[in-house]
């Protein structure tokens, strides 16, 4: 098992690893310079032996409803095809200081973690399907300088369940 980092960065960041070694989740990890590119993350992927998931904030037009969407990284996201997935009216990205607020990220560091700081339940969790195929599950630590590589099914079964984020599972 991984360890934490010596120091951390946002209150977010400290949240993830506490969580993790309550659960008694095992993880790699690796630091590397900023990454906010699905680009930046194909050697991230070659350091820890797997594939980045691409996470993406949504909301629907009134900002009320917000969506975290877990999906592969080579798949292109169309809003038409998530909102027909779940019988929902047309989606855009959310407003980054909504994400911000929400889940405690900026902009290249959403992660499934950050549902840890969405003590509303506002955010309602959606997997592609495709990622639940993995073995591992590749993602930010809620930095853009700190990656990890957990297994999928605990981060479904066992995380999630624990941060009382129940997710959607879709097929795109």
């Amino acid at each position: 098992m991984a360890i934490a980092p010596d120091s951390y960065k946002s209150y977010l960041q400290a949240m993830v690893y506490e969580s993790l070694t309550k659960l008694q989740i095992s993880f790699e990890r690796v630091n590397t310079d900023e990454a906010i590119s699905m680009e930046d993350c194909i050697e991230i992927n070659r350091k820890l032996d797997m594939k980045m998931v691409k996470t993406l904030f949504l909301c629907n037009s009134k900002k009320t409803e917000f969506y975290l969407f877990i999906t592969t990284a080579d798949k292109p996201f169309k809003a038409k095809d998530f909102s027909n997935a779940l019988g929902i009216s047309r989606v855009s990205f959310a407003p980054a200081e909504r994400m911000e607020h929400i889940l405690g990220v900026k902009v290249g560091a959403a992660t499934v973690f950050g549902v840890l700081m969405d003590k509303e339940n506002l955010v309602q969790v959606v997997f592609d399907k495709e990622v639940l195929l993995e073995e591992w599950y590749g993602c930010s630590d809620g930095t853009t300088t700190g990656y990890m590589k957990v297994k999928t099914k605990l981060i479904v079964n066992n995380f999630l369940t624990y941060a009382k984020h129940i997710p959607t599972i879709i097929e795109m």
